[in-house]
């Protein structure tokens, strides 16, 4: 049995005068991957910045309906928007590690900022989340030089790395290969592949082959409605929605 980790209910989000989004119900599976699919400009990323509150850093938009994790409303008046983008990190297109700050110093940035200075636990986070994203062989050697000397690929993997620093239940990642050479998306495909046995993983892809090779569960959004969302081999295979078969089959998009 499949144990839900975020529930969506009625979601709708305005941007001033404008829908963005219209009543997406949606349940996300634990410790699965769900592909969020469909055209530019239906709404995906505005979808997952909604899942942990990121939308209110931007001005202008409305957000309403219910987003519940573990059956908890994060949008509740007793909810703090920073425990929530703990609980649910994200992880964006470019790759945007902080240029200033060291190789080390991007993993425990978050939690620094929630007052932890223990420098061995620190330590402790760093080698193990940058173990996790298979970057602490290449970086080991100089977790004190910028980070803005790695690779792109490597610069995505330690923005994964920050992330899961301050031990998140669910990741977002918004087209997190799209600016990647095809062997530094294909690491990080196959990491993702891996996280998935310890956390909940929501990505927005254009990529609908990357859909079909990684995802477990696949959502298609069209001009803000959900119009069909289950297995991924079902939506590939068999989709109930014509909308969804021409999308899937590239004739739209």
């Amino acid at each position: 049995m499949v144990n839900i980790k975020v529930q969506v209910e009625g979601l709708s989000v305005w941007y001033r005068d404008k829908q963005i989004l219209r009543d997406i119900c949606i349940l996300i599976p634990e410790k699965k991957i769900t592909a969020v699919m469909g055209p530019s400009g239906c709404g995906k990323t505005t979808f997952l910045k909604s899942l942990n509150r990121l939308i209110e850093i931007h001005e202008g938009f409305k957000v309403y309906g219910k987003v519940l994790l573990d059956g908890k409303n994060i949008y509740d008046p007793d909810v703090d928007p920073m425990d929530i983008r703990a609980r649910i990190g994200m992880v964006f297109q470019k790759p945007n590690p902080f240029p200033h700050l060291s190789i080390y110093d991007n993993v425990v940035v978050g939690l620094k900022l929630r007052g932890i200075t223990d420098k061995k636990y620190l330590d402790r986070i760093v080698r193990e989340t940058l173990e996790k994203v298979g970057l602490w062989d290449e970086v080991k050697d100089r977790l004190r030089s910028s980070a803005a000397k790695l690779s792109g690929g490597q610069q995505q993997r330690l923005c994964i790395a920050r992330a899961l620093a301050l031990n998140p239940e669910v990741l977002l990642l918004d087209e997190p290969t799209s600016a990647l050479d095809p062997l530094a998306a294909a690491k990080i495909e196959n990491l993702l592949v891996d996280l998935k046995k310890e956390y909940t993983i929501i990505i927005v892809t254009h990529n609908i082959q990357q859909a079909a090779r990684i995802s477990d569960y696949a959502a298609f959004l069209y001009m803000g409605r959900l119009i069909e969302f289950g297995e991924t081999k079902d939506i590939f295979t068999n989709p109930k929605n014509e909308l969804t078969e021409k999308y899937v089959e590239g004739k739209i998009g």
